[in-house]
């Protein structure tokens, strides 16, 4: 699993984004596939997430993890859901100590955040629509709703797809211009013609400093492409024709 050193260094938070490493599942789904909304045997996703909550210390009834639909959705979890009953959202928030936060992702931006002071955690799952949508923003909304103060936030970006694998059309940029011509910055020239390079971690740190957030954590990107031993990933597996993907889990709790 991999930790962001900002929020390691906060008292009585445990997290991680966890990579693909440790699990039980097998085939394309390989080692700890979390996502139940894969085609993987159930019994092995339960595992492999009751795996991911030991490491933090949690029983993996404490895990909280969404429906996600690529919204700027966000609720609140004081304990995890029952199996078929998550919320149909893209940010969950935690006061209650022992309950994790938990979001899934395959190339989508995983983020974690944490205000020790308030006792107020979350983790959202920011693809692009999501990002350009407004889903880290109402995140640190609904934060401080709860106590947190923008300042003092610690958000940390993990592992998701890279700007050099992150090939789109030109009808990708327009519609992020069309909201702000400036958002054309995140967009580099294109190997092939008319294509371009999306940077969505990028984007996603600006739009937590748009937020307010105090401190952005960066040291955790990864691009999850190129890695087939470490990561799951939604367009790798799509250009290798492969039918279906795993899915990473991204965590955090306050110490109970």
């Amino acid at each position: 699993m991999i930790t962001a050193p900002a929020l390691a260094a906060l008292p009585g938070i445990r997290h991680a984004f966890f990579t693909r490493e440790g699990g039980v599942s097998e085939g394309i789904y390989a080692g700890l596939n979390c996502g139940f909304g894969s085609g993987d045997e159930e019994w092995r996703v339960a595992e492999n997430r009751g795996r991911a909550m030991e490491r933090l210390g949690l029983p993996a009834s404490a895990l909280a993890t969404l429906h996600q639909v690529h919204s700027p959705t966000v609720v609140e979890a004081t304990a995890g859901w029952p199996r078929g009953q998550s919320p149909r959202a893209d940010a969950v928030v935690v006061t209650a100590p022992g309950t994790a936060a938990g979001i899934l992702t395959a190339d989508c931006t995983p983020v974690l955040f944490a205000d020790a002071a308030a006792g107020v955690v979350a983790a959202a799952h920011a693809g692009w629509r999501g990002a350009l949508e407004g889903v880290l923003g109402a995140t640190v909304e609904a934060m401080t709703a709860r106590g947190a103060v923008r300042g003092r936030i610690t958000a940390a970006i993990g592992p998701c797809i890279g700007q050099p694998s992150y090939e789109v059309g030109a009808e990708f940029r327009d519609r992020f211009t069309a909201v702000d011509a400036g958002f054309d910055r995140f967009f580099a020239p294109g190997v092939r013609p008319g294509k371009f390079q999306f940077d969505l971690p990028a984007f996603a740190a600006m739009r937590l400093e748009e937020a307010g957030v105090g401190t952005v954590e960066r040291q955790s990107w990864a691009d999850t492409v190129p890695e087939p031993e470490r990561f799951f990933s939604y367009r790798r597996a799509t250009l290798r024709g492969e039918p279906d993907y795993g899915r990473a889990l991204a965590a955090i709790a306050l110490a109970g």
